[in-house]
């Protein structure tokens, strides 16, 4: 019998430890945490975002790191595999706008306990110690052991993800890519934030751009905080921050759905109607009450201004605000505030079919110990579930997948 151990009892982990115990093996799982899956608890709010109702192809074209390398992992356990997996476990699952999946319970801890439960029932031997020392490691696989690192990254350190499986990785040799914060708030100075802490906008268009150049566009929705701005729209945008943040804009589109011209019409028809008004009265059809103030000021045009004295050039660049209304970006919020982590064992090290080492035959990665990131959605945890499993059916057998 194959024996199989497993460090860290996150999502990669747990999957890897049900997948391998599945075939046969003698399965030992090392997890500090009093709960197995502490970080998965929390993810979408707690209610789990454990995937993307999608086909493989579209998984990678939303993985921002290593899309290529994934692709064997992700096509031997896709979506489809993942969502019949925990429903087969008896977590029923729900579908709902973006192709998120969801358990229909709302609540994380229902597919934390499945794999917990699954693990039980196969007999996986779960023993509450963290585990830093690579010459324990050494000592396993020198002894026919098979080892899999799956201690995630540096992100939500509190849970368990603290970048201690990097050291690990080191001590084999593996290279180091710099941890970086993703799906993380952005930073800006821009008092406008602060004046603006509360809003949240949604079918905004927002672009990253640093100068001339854009690094990321999508539609969605995004909230101003007491620090900058934060959401979905700015999550995904982090993922594209350079490291260097020197004059990068994220520049919003207020109304996508209006062009240039039938904004501008929109906008004299709204100051005809309120012609008798000061200006600072008369943006109360356009906009939430919170920007209304914000626009005015950032217009250029005196708030006293009676709207029919307002003119076309005044007005025609107030349509131009609403269509680029520009927020400066200092950075991101801490590495420990992020989602998750990008960085971690550069991924060229790494057999992408077996998840093993190439670097130390007996030894595998998976999850987010890996080089590997994506957006929000549902695209993280998949990675992690098709790394996971490839590391346990690999660990667990004498063939090559």
């Amino acid at each position: 019998m194959q024996k199989v151990t497993i460090i860290g009892g996150g999502a990669s982990g747990c999957m890897a430890a049900v997948s391998a115990a599945s075939l046969g093996a003698e399965v030992t799982l090392y997890e500090p945490n009093r709960q197995l899956g502490r970080k998965l608890r929390l993810t979408g709010k707690g209610r789990c975002n454990l995937t993307n109702n999608c086909g493989v192809n579209e998984v990678v074209a939303n993985v921002v790191t290593s899309g290529k390398f994934l692709f064997s992992a992700l096509k031997r356990f896709p979506p489809s595999e993942v969502m019949k997996f925990f429903e087969d476990l008896g977590v029923p699952l729900k579908t709902e706008r973006g192709n998120r999946v969801f358990p229909v319970s709302d609540d994380a801890n229902d597919v934390a306990e499945a794999l917990g439960r699954e693990m039980l029932r196969l007999g996986v031997t779960i023993i509450p110690e963290k585990v830093n020392d690579a010459n324990k490691i050494r000592k396993l696989i020198s002894c026919g052991t098979r080892v899999i690192i799956a201690t995630g990254g540096a992100s939500y350190p509190a849970t368990g993800s603290d970048g201690g499986g990097y050291e690990l990785a080191r001590a084999f040799g593996h290279t180091l890519i710099e941890a970086r914060p993703r799906l993380v708030p952005l930073t800006s100075d821009d008092a406008d934030c602060k004046a603006l802490q509360g809003l949240s906008l949604k079918n905004v268009t927002a672009a990253l751009r640093s100068g001339a150049k854009t690094l990321y566009s999508e539609m969605g929705e995004l909230q101003f905080t007491h620090f900058g701005v934060s959401g979905p729209l700015v999550l995904s945008a982090s993922c594209h921050l350079p490291r260097d943040a020197e004059n990068v804009t994220l520049e919003i589109d207020l109304k996508p759905a209006l062009d240039f011209e039938t904004l501008d019409k929109r906008l004299q028809r709204d100051f005809e109607k309120y012609s008798n008004r000061d200006f600072s009265n008369a943006l109360e059809d356009l906009a939430p009450p919170l920007l209304r103030p914000v626009l005015v000021s950032k217009s250029g045009i005196a708030p006293g201004k009676k709207v029919h004295s307002v003119t076309k050039a005044e007005r025609q660049a107030l349509a131009r605000l609403f269509k680029c209304f520009t927020v400066n970006i200092s950075g991101t919020r801490p590495l420990a505030e992020a989602v998750i982590s990008s960085g971690g064992v550069d991924v060229r090290e790494v057999n992408p079919s077996t998840m093993e080492s190439r670097l130390t035959e007996g030894l595998y990665f998976c999850g987010e110990i890996l080089d590997a990131d994506a957006y929000t959605g549902g695209f993280n945890l998949q990675i992690a579930w098709a790394t996971g499993r490839s590391a346990g059916i690999s660990a667990a057998s004498s063939l090559s997948l």
